[in-house]
């Protein structure tokens, strides 16, 4: 095949992901049946059928048991404001990571206690097995489901104090800075590093998409004096949400 050239299946594919783009084909439309897109674009079964599957795993379309492919619904993602911890007498860990204040955030959680995985203990600086606070989070946003999070915290720094549980307690939901303070531990930084990959069937479920659809991942970590006293994964939709940082500058 010479350079440049696409092979047929692509082609269809980008022809019929122009047409749901610009709205020939809007949501909830049928897609053309595989029969049709063979009649229409001069090609064999099985380019009809790779051109199909290339829009569904874009994204753009879904099926439908016993009824077909069909044209899904194109969210309008929503940003999510990074610009540094700030305190607030209201503040919760979800509202510090809406853009909007506006939207009202409710979450579901469980913690329990568990050993650290090898992963989990590198990022923590501790060893393997030692014993952590998992936390597991379901953020919903307007009560539709916007990111689950998991956190852990090293039990040799919260274990027997008033903050062990996250999400009990005198200070629950007050988010990791306002806790460790709380015992004595002051935080001064925090590292994110964010990347995307497919889905989990249990994400996706979680988050109401289709399993193998990516995901944005932050990867969050708070540091006092060095130490790390908090890691957590945060999962949301890619098409749904952006993540913005409004960063000062010095």
């Amino acid at each position: 095949m010479p350079f440049g050239e696409q092979p047929a299946y692509l082609r269809v594919a980008g022809d019929l992901r122009q047409k749901i783009v610009d709205g020939s084909l809007p949501p909830h439309t049928r897609l053309p049946s595989q029969a049709r897109i063979r009649q229409e674009y001069g090609v064999s079964d099985t380019v009809a059928l790779e051109a199909r599957k290339v829009l569904m795993a874009e994204g753009l379309v879904e099926g439908r048991s016993g009824s077909g492919t069909y044209v899904r619904e194109r969210p309008v993602p929503r940003r999510i404001a990074r610009s540094g911890y700030q305190s607030a007498a209201d503040s919760t860990p979800f509202r510090q990571e809406q853009a909007d204040e506006r939207i009202k955030g409710t979450w579901e959680s469980s913690s329990e206690q568990e050993p650290a995985s090898p992963a989990i203990a590198a990022r923590l600086d501790i060893e393997p097995g030692e014993r952590v606070m998992r936390t597991r989070y379901l953020f919903r946003a307007e009560g539709e489901p916007a990111m689950i999070s998991t956190s852990w915290e090293p039990l040799a720094v919260t274990g027997r104090t008033p903050v062990m549980l996250p999400e009990e307690g005198p200070l629950a939901g007050r988010g990791v800075v306002e806790r460790m303070a709380a015992i004595d531990v002051v935080v001064d930084n925090v590292l994110e590093e964010i990347g995307a990959r497919p889905g989990l069937a249990e994400e996706t479920l979680a988050l109401g998409g289709v399993p193998g659809h990516p995901v944005l991942v932050v990867a969050r970590t708070f540091y006092a004096s060095g130490r790390p006293v908090e890691t957590a994964d945060v999962v949301t939709a890619a098409d749904r949400y952006r993540i913005a940082y409004h960063l000062p500058v010095r």
